[in-house]
C-alpha cells in the first residue's frame, strides 16, 4: 500500500486531522487486539538466542539494512547467524531455508532474498519453527527481521527501528496512522533504539521521537551506498516503505536523477510497468535504476534492462554497536 497524505500531517491540517480523528477508534481496536495477543501468548524460547529488529510503525524504517549489517558483525565475531523473516509477500509459508539459486521473490519474498547474501536465512509464517529450523541447520545466533509485535517467539535482544525524520508519524495509531500500537508500549518491550538518519551528519531530535528519557540505548544509523552510483542521467523507481529516501539518496550521492516514479511497497513489477518505465527513460535518454530490494522482484528476463543501488547501513558508533553484540551473545550463552 501507499501511505496515505494524512499519516504524515504533523501539521495538523484540518482535513488530515478529521480523518484521523473518525478512524482513531479502530486505531484504539487495533492497538488492544494487539495488546491482548501479546498478553495471551507465552513466547517458545528457542535453542538458540533472538535478536529481533522490528519497528513501530507500517512502511520503510531500514529494518533490513540493519538486520544485513547485523548478521554481517555477528559473522565477523564467529557467532555463526541466521537471518529469520515472515517472507512476506512469498508463496511459501515455510519453514524453508532460502536458496537464491532456486527461489524468487514470489516463493520468499524480496527481503529474505537480501538477507541471504549476508548469511543463511529463514523464512516461516510461524516464528518458532522457523528458529527451530535454524537451530537444526546449525545456527549459533538468530537475527529476526520484524516481528517486535509478535509474541510467539521470545526475543533475547530487541531493536527498534525507527526514522528520524518521519518518526512516529501524526502519533495515531494505523488505520488512523502508521503506528502498529502506542509507543510507549512498544518502547517498553524493546531493549535498544536505533534511529536512521539521512546521512552522517544529522543528529536526531530525541525529545521528538520520545526517546530523550529513554534508559535504553540509543544507536544512530544511516544508507549509505554500497556500490557507485550509475552513469549517465537516470530515471528512477521504486516499491519501497519510503520511495523518497531513496531518490534523496541517489541524488545525494550524485546521480543525475531526471524523473522518479513511486510505486506501494512490495509491488509486483509486470512486463507492461517495465515498457512503461522504460518508454520514459527513453524519452529521457535516461538508464533505469531501482533499489536492491525492488530488483529482485523485477522479472528475471527484464532485469537487464535495469541497474541496482546497492546501500548498507552504517552505524555511527560501530565499536559500541558491536559491544552491544557481544554483551548480547555472551549473555545467551551463560543463560
Amino acid at each position: 500500500m501507499r501511505p496515505p497524505a494524512f499519516w504524515n500531517d504533523k501539521a495538523g491540517r484540518s482535513s488530515g486531522a478529521v480523518t484521523r480523528a473518525l478512524l482513531s477508534p479502530l486505531g484504539w481496536a487495533y492497538a488492544a487486539a494487539g495488546a491482548a495477543r501479546i498478553a495471551r501468548t507465552t513466547p517458545l524460547k528457542a535453542d538458540v538466542p533472538v535478536i529481533c529488529v522490528g519497528n513501530l510503525t507500517l512502511g520503510g524504517t531500514g529494518k533490513t539494512p540493519v538486520s544485513a549489517t547485523l548478521l554481517a558483525m555477528l559473522q565477523d565475531m564467529g557467532a555463526n547467524p541466521f537471518a529469520l523473516s515472515r517472507g512476506w509477500g512469498g508463496r511459501l509459508k515455510g519453514p524453508v531455508r532460502v536458496d537464491a539459486c532456486q527461489h524468487s521473490a514470489d516463493d520468499v519474498g524480496d527481503e529474505p532474498l537480501l538477507l541471504a547474501r549476508a548469511a543463511p536465512a529463514i523464512i516461516s509464517a510461524d516464528r518458532p519453527a522457523g528458529a527451530q529450523l535454524a537451530a537444526n541447520e546449525g545456527a549459533g545466533i538468530i537475527v529476526m527481521d520484524d516481528g517486535h509485535q509478535n509474541p510467539t517467539l521470545h526475543k533475547d535482544f530487541s531493536f527498534v527501528v525507527v526514522d528520524g525524520e518521519t518518526g512516529w508519524g501524526p502519533g495515531t495509531i494505523f488505520p488512523a496512522g502508521p503506528l502498529r500500537e502506542p509507543v510507549s508500549a512498544g518502547l517498553a518491550r524493546a531493549d535498544a533504539v536505533i534511529v536512521m538518519m539521512g546521512d552522517s551528519e544529522t543528529l536526531p531530535d530525541l525529545a521528538r521521537l520520545k526517546l530523550d528519557t529513554l534508559e535504553k540505548p540509543v544507536f544512530r544509523a544511516w544508507l549509505a551506498p554500497s556500490a557507485p552510483v550509475p552513469e549517465g542521467r537516470l530515471l528512477a523507481f521504486a516499491g519501497i516503505g519510503r520511495p523518497q529516501k531513496f531518490f534523496d539518496g541517489l541524488k545525494a550521492a550524485g546521480g543525475d536523477i531526471a524523473d522518479a516514479i513511486q510505486f506501494p511497497d512490495h509491488h509486483r513489477f509486470s512486463a507492461s510497468d517495465l515498457k512503461r518505465l522504460a518508454d520514459l527513460a527513453d524519452s529521457w535518454d535516461a538508464r533505469l535504476v531501482t533499489t536492491e530490494k525492488d530488483y529482485v522482484r523485477l522479472p528475471a528476463d527484464l532485469r537487464e534492462q535495469v541497474s541496482s543501488y546497492p546501500v548498507q547501513a552504517v552505524f555511527a558508533d560501530e565499536a559500541r554497536i558491536r559491544d552491544c553484540l557481544a554483551q548480547i551473545t555472551a549473555k545467551a550463552g551463560t543463560s
